[in-house]
């Protein structure tokens, strides 16, 4: 199974969301992400077996980070794997704790998390298959998305031509108990 631990938008965040993959898509190229599947990856964990999920939930159920909001407010361009993406000028001190804490848990459990080795970047993916471009310097400013952060989780994840769906095994509450 491909899997990884995400935070998910809203339903308002998450069109407004998609409105600016689609509109930034328009203008720049590429493949706008649906709107069901916008997203921030908290670690990403690749194939795992599914004997193996138990571990993952019991990971999930002990994190205790109380809820925070996020506040999306930028745009960036990853040249290397060509895509635009939403982030936070400003990152919440309680969603680096609980993407730090969580990627410990998981290495410590003998998870391989791909995001463990560089620095967490929160970024919510929205468009794909950006063409070589200046598309750096045509990314248009956007208006604050405020992003209320209650909880997290654990996704299946199924490649597809048409692109991934994603359906959540379990979700876990944000909580400072």
């Amino acid at each position: 199974m491909r899997l990884f631990f995400a935070l998910w938008p809203s339903p308002q965040s998450a069109r407004h969301l998609a409105t600016i993959a689609a509109e930034t898509a328009a203008r720049i190229g590429g493949r706008p992400t649906r709107q069901e599947t916008i997203h921030l990856t908290l670690a990403f964990l690749g194939e795992v077996a599914e004997e193996r999920v138990p571990e993952l939930l019991s990971i999930g159920e002990a994190l205790r980070t109380p809820a925070f909001d996020l506040c999306i407010d930028r745009l960036g361009h990853w040249r290397h794997n060509h895509l635009i993406w939403a982030g936070c000028s400003e990152i919440p001190a309680p969603l680096e704790e609980l993407a730090r804490r969580l990627s410990r848990k998981l290495s410590d459990a003998g998870f391989a998390v791909d995001n463990g080795k560089r620095p967490f970047t929160p970024h919510v993916t929205l468009v794909r298959k950006v063409p070589e471009s200046e598309a750096e310097t045509r990314l248009p400013g956007i208006e604050p998305i405020a992003w209320t952060c209650s909880g997290f989780a654990l996704v299946r994840s199924r490649l597809a031509s048409t692109g991934p769906t994603y359906k959540a095994l379990a979700s876990f509450p944000l909580r400072a108990d």
